[in-house]
């Protein structure tokens, strides 16, 4: 499938810069967004400031379910076209080992470095808890298998993957896509290929694909935990990227769709968004309930999502070539392009534990809260940063543990 089948050079070029920018804004803006439930009136962050869901935090809270919609699922699909570029290049083979060294050793060592943290931190806010990060470890890592939770084998009481599940999402996508490739007569590959092609070839074809998607959202319900989506949606969002954006066809649909998608993405997610904050009840609520009312935002709010990616996809391929030659290693935001693209999977690692140890010592103050989070977030987002920096880039050894191909060296324009 990977070798057989070719794509033209302005879509199978594997320089994008576009994405890589995305990616980093993406990975960002999560440190706005984590910082931001600090603050929330929902329970279940790791430190919370109760009490203070009102203005500022209503409007961070209609941004974050504006980005929701699109942002981890850009991800996914940004992930599905890198591993078609890596998988033409590598062989399924190849792929899947180079996939566990930069997706699997940076998740072991994460979930050994700095997974726990926010957990531990979370006891720590009650006064009566006094035990030490290292006494608490060994509690942490009290697992027992539960394969029915595939592919999050192991629970217990503290244990948890965190903000890792993305990582542990994006390596099963790729370790089951490899033996599918390897195995697939090539010439039923190149008809699935094509098959997706013509659907998109067809007007308004591109928002079709929102369907499988919708069924998804609507049938399977959505996991808070996991951005605001189900875990085989983002599968879906894996195989649109691997499919169908690296297809010759694609950049012409997207084209003659984006304005029947940015119509449909806007008028469905102002009617789904309403659903999420009315639809709360135990068993009725939008994010699982089974009633036909929840499972139609959820449907919604599914079109909505594919439709405002399909938006993006488009403006992202209005701009590579400005991007390409602003980016150049001779021009001055090359440098700082070529030292931020390959920070995105080291930020994302990074980030949470840094966020939640940050509000652990700045909330519960005689502070407006509005200020507090403007602390969180500037100290949080310089502190990752500077770890980035001073802790993984400049050694090939903390470079291989993070997922990077070097000291200094990128590892996300090509894939």
């Amino acid at each position: 499938m990977t070798t057989g089948i070719g794509a033209p050079r302005d879509l199978a070029r594997e320089r994008r810069p576009e994405f890589d920018v995305m990616r980093l804004v993406v990975v960002v803006g999560l440190v706005f967004f984590h910082a931001s439930l600090v603050f929330g009136s929902r329970d279940g962050f790791y430190v919370t400031n109760a009490g203070t869901g009102d203005a500022p935090f209503l409007v961070t809270g209609l941004v974050a379910a504006l980005c929701v919609v699109w942002a981890m699922p850009l991800l996914f699909l940004i992930a599905g076209f890198g591993a078609w570029h890596s998988m033409r290049r590598r062989g399924p083979g190849g792929f899947a080992a180079e996939r566990l060294r930069r997706l699997g050793v940076p998740f072991v060592v994460a979930m050994v470095t700095v997974a726990p943290i926010p957990q531990w931190l979370r006891l720590r806010t009650d006064p009566g808890y006094h035990e030490s990060y290292l006494a608490f470890l060994p509690r942490f890592f009290a697992v027992r298998p539960a394969p029915a939770d595939f592919p999050f084998v192991l629970k217990g009481t503290y244990f948890e993957t965190g903000h890792l599940w993305f990582l542990v999402l994006l390596l099963c996508f790729s370790l089951l896509l490899a033996p599918l490739v390897r195995w697939l007569p090539r010439a039923l590959a190149r008809r699935l290929r094509a098959g997706p092609a013509r659907v998109a070839a067809l007007p308004g074809g591109t928002l079709l694909f929102g369907l499988p998607i919708a069924a998804i959202s609507a049938a399977a319900g959505l996991e808070e935990t996991m951005g605001g989506w189900n875990r085989w949606a983002y599968a879906v969002f894996f195989l649109y990227g691997f499919v169908l954006v690296t297809h010759q066809t694609f950049p012409a649909a997207i084209r003659r769709d984006t304005v029947p998608a940015a119509v449909a993405g806007i008028v469905l997610l102002a009617a789904s968004v309403p659903g999420f904050a009315l639809l709360t009840e135990p068993g009725a609520d939008a994010f699982t309930g089974m009633t036909p009312l929840a499972a139609g935002v959820r449907a919604l709010h599914g079109l909505a999502g594919w439709c405002l990616l399909v938006v993006i996809l488009r403006l992202l391929d209005r701009t590579p070539s400005a991007l390409g030659r602003a980016v150049a290693p001779d021009r001055p935001l090359g440098r700082l392009y070529g030292y931020l693209a390959p920070a995105a999977l080291p930020v994302y690692v990074l980030h949470q534990p840094i966020v939640v140890a940050v509000a652990f010592f700045v909330v519960g103050r005689d502070t407006p809260a509005l200020a507090e989070y403007l602390v969180i977030v500037a100290l949080s987002l310089a502190l990752t940063v500077a770890a980035y920096d001073v802790l993984v880039r400049r050694t090939r050894l903390t470079a291989f543990l993070f997922g990077l191909r070097g000291p200094g060296q990128g590892g996300s324009i090509r894939r």
